[in-house]
């Protein structure tokens, strides 16, 4: 049986979804379906954001948006430049779910539910006549004169325009490397660090704003630290990871992360600011109070890791232990021994080479009517929505492309 199509989709998740409808919001005439192997669609958006659905994010500005994407920082300008977070914010208006701005500049539906995403594009795809079928598994793609047959476990089908938005499936990336595509080999992107360490061992929990480092490399974020049960979690280490999530991988996830839990003091700043609290504070004991911002738990596990005993009075600090109490602020050294999987919202690093895709139409520079969006391509970004707006800026021009 063979089953045909003007445009096929290959993926039902958000990039999937958002591509086909707004091919045929521009041209009812077009026969659309998109093609899920899975049994469900859209189960990536529906436990995004812990179940609410991060959309996007409030950052307007095409040029500063792209700094959150550790590939395809250089690629997105152009295409944000197309269809931007605001132009998002706009597009879920008039298809009726209304997005709020929290304080991290995170985007939500005011609904705080990710079921308002994915009712807003069932809604839209039956209207649209958009054919939803699962449990469609492909086996192969084969490029015709002018059309593309996709054969799943299923059927046979034929298209004029193939969009393929699967998200980092490795079957599928070998399917496109027998078309000539390049494939960059896919690493974890964003990820905890596992830390043993006594310093930390019993402060799970605890937050503090620090700058962090791989040793001996020019990694480095700032950002909130949390510390966890299995080592160090929270934004600032998630940036690290995503930024260096090549490098870390060839290391193994065995490598030295450097702390500076004053953020931006540097040793000496600290050794000052010690030595006035040292004339300040002279009677009191150290590790009663932290003088600086971050929580008194902590200070005082740092404290102890410098070799002050609980009950020493500032007077009686030596030089030695302020140069150690300095060091310990500022550059605490921590091994890090493997990963854990960030929640459910697993992200990778890795996919077509960017080069091959021109970024005006999302189209193959190797095959005509073939076009990719999404995680599919070598992008991605840290948390904060902005996985999610690049594949509504990819399915966007897509759907310009193929209708104009």
């Amino acid at each position: 049986m063979n089953s045909k199509y003007d445009i096929l989709i290959v993926g039902g998740g958000a990039a999937g979804f958002f591509t086909a409808i707004n091919i045929v919001e521009r041209n009812s005439k077009l026969k659309v379906a998109i093609l899920e192997r899975g049994k469900e669609v859209l189960s990536k958006v529906r436990i995004s954001g812990g179940g609410r659905c991060n959309v996007t994010h409030a950052c307007f500005v095409p040029n500063d948006l792209v700094k959150f994407y550790p590939r395809g920082e250089k690629e997105l300008r152009g295409p944000f430049h197309q269809f931007c977070s605001g132009d998002t914010i706009e597009w879920f208006e008039k298809h009726g779910v209304e997005l709020k701005i929290e304080d991290d500049g995170r985007m939500f539906p005011t609904s705080d539910s990710s079921q308002t995403i994915i009712d807003c594009f069932f809604n839209a795809a039956q209207k649209l006549k958009i054919d939803i079928l699962t449990n469609q598994s492909v086996q192969s793609l084969f490029k015709g004169e002018d059309y593309w047959k996709v054969e799943t476990n299923v059927e046979t089908f034929s298209c004029q325009k193939l969009v393929m938005t699967t998200g980092s499936n490795p079957k599928i990336w070998e399917m496109l490397t027998e078309l000539g595509h390049s494939i960059v080999s896919a690493v974890p992107s964003l990820f905890t660090f596992n830390i043993k360490d006594k310093r930390i061992k019993d402060l799970m929990g605890l937050s503090a704003f620090a700058n962090v480092k791989v040793k001996n490399t020019k990694l480095e974020a700032s950002g909130p630290l949390l510390i966890t049960h299995w080592g160090m979690s929270g934004p600032g280490i998630l940036r690290l990871s995503a930024w260096g999530a090549r490098i870390l991988a060839d290391k193994n996830y065995q490598f030295v992360l450097q702390v500076n839990w004053l953020n931006d003091l540097t040793f000496e700043e600290t050794l000052e600011k010690l030595k006035e609290l040292k004339l300040e504070h002279s009677k009191k004991a150290v590790s009663k109070k932290c003088p600086f911002e971050f929580p008194n738990r902590l200070w005082e596990s740092l404290v102890l890791a410098s070799g002050i005993s609980e009950d020493t009075k500032w007077a009686d600090l030596s030089k030695n232990q302020l140069t150690n109490l300095a060091n310990q602020l500022t550059n605490g050294e921590f091994q890090v021994n493997g990963k854990s999987t960030f929640k459910e919202e697993f992200v990778t690093a890795g996919g077509i080479d960017l080069k091959e895709i021109n970024f005006k139409t999302m189209e193959s520079k190797l095959h005509q009517n073939l076009y990719f969006a999404g995680e599919i391509l070598n992008i991605d970004a840290i948390t904060g929505g902005f996985n999610f707006q690049n594949a509504w800026t990819g399915g966007f021009i897509i759907a310009q492309t193929i209708v104009n």
